[in-house]
């Protein structure tokens, strides 16, 4: 078994602050899904930056950007490949402060997740209200948000925050089991 020098009981403040902090992002895009659909489904956009910005209703039955209209099936397999990584990830990382940008990302990138299949779940398709008119962008919503900065934060961290040592403790080794 993979030692990272932590032990569960060691990891329980950390994983508790991680879900209360996935619990609170998940929250937040519900709510503001909420109010998009209380306040722009049926009624113009709410224009905040004329020719740039606007707050415009739609529901997304594909990925991001429309792509993949009602492969439901598919999404849900992605998310659940999505938590199995992050579980694993979870299991292996130190909970020091060092890895606190790290275990940030995968709150983000779980809760940005999550959003967005309860949403297809619930009601087969997901609600998107943020529009960047300026550059014609497609409309997204806040779990898109946390997903898109997770990602590029992790490519940073990886590229230029962590050393490759760092990062072993996620590697497998042969003969190795969780």
């Amino acid at each position: 078994m993979h030692n990272t020098g932590t032990s569960l009981k060691q990891k329980v403040p950390g994983l508790l602050a991680f879900f209360a902090g996935c619990g609170v992002l998940i929250w937040l895009d519900q709510w503001t899904k909420a109010l998009a659909t209380a306040h722009l489904k049926d009624q113009d956009p709410i224009i905040l930056w004329r020719g740039v910005f606007q707050l415009q209703y739609l529901e997304n039955r594909g990925a991001a950007f429309g792509m993949l209209q009602g492969q439901q099936f598919f999404f849900l397999l992605i998310a659940l490949a999505v938590f199995a990584a992050v579980a694993f990830a979870l299991y292996r990382m130190p909970f020091t402060r060092r890895y606190f940008p790290l275990g940030l990302c995968m709150a983000l990138l779980v809760s940005g997740a999550l959003g967005n299949l309860i949403d297809r779940v619930s009601q087969q398709f997901v609600v998107d209200f943020f529009y960047f008119s300026l550059i014609n962008f497609p409309i997204f919503n806040v779990a898109d948000c946390y997903v898109t900065v997770a990602a590029f934060l992790l490519v940073i961290l990886v590229m230029w925050y962590y050393r490759e040592e760092e990062l072993a403790v996620f590697s497998w080794k042969k003969g190795e089991r969780l």
